[in-house]
């Protein structure tokens, strides 16, 4: 039986600073915490620790081509994705829509993920931290609410005996 080589947790991410200049490299996901520095891996392997204040966004890109930034950076129509659709504001007024899950448990985290409008391109997710958002708008609700199924209902009583 062949065993299956473990994934690697380091994702290939771009990371924008506040001045936008762009860091490439590895960041695994679990680690993104607000009060923690980010722990970068930098594409000529060296750690390179990076304040979360500092950042502006952090772009999950499958290849480190240059073009991170989506080439829209809103939905034409309706998303097609469940989730919470969202516009980001940032604090140079700039705006991003995307799709978030609908948990809002994961927005009070230390940021926001991010689907971005275009699916195609070379970016897969972005987190944008909250030091570096103005507003966070929610533009609708896409899917189906999945709600818990209730207790059947205890039959009726009959009024006479019948």
């Amino acid at each position: 039986m062949k065993s299956r080589p473990a994934t690697s947790t380091h994702k290939k991410v771009v990371v924008v600073l506040s001045d936008r200049t762009t860091v490439p490299g590895y960041l695994n996901p679990a680690r993104l915490q607000p009060t923690l520095p980010l722990d970068l891996l930098t594409a000529d392997g060296e750690h390179r620790p990076l304040d979360m204040k500092d950042v502006r966004a952090i772009y999950f890109v499958r290849e480190f081509t240059g073009k991170y930034e989506p080439e829209h950076k809103a939905f034409f129509s309706r998303p097609k994705l469940d989730g919470l659709w969202v516009r980001l504001t940032f604090l140079d007024h700039e705006t991003l829509e995307g799709v978030v899950p609908n948990d809002l448990l994961a927005l009070l985290d230390s940021g926001v993920q991010i689907t971005p409008p275009d699916l195609n391109g070379g970016t897969v997710r972005i987190f944008v931290p909250r030091s570096a958002l103005a507003e966070l708008t929610v533009l609708g609700v896409v899917g189906v609410a999945r709600r818990k199924a209730s207790a059947p209902a205890a039959a009726q009583p009959k009024l006479f005996s019948e």
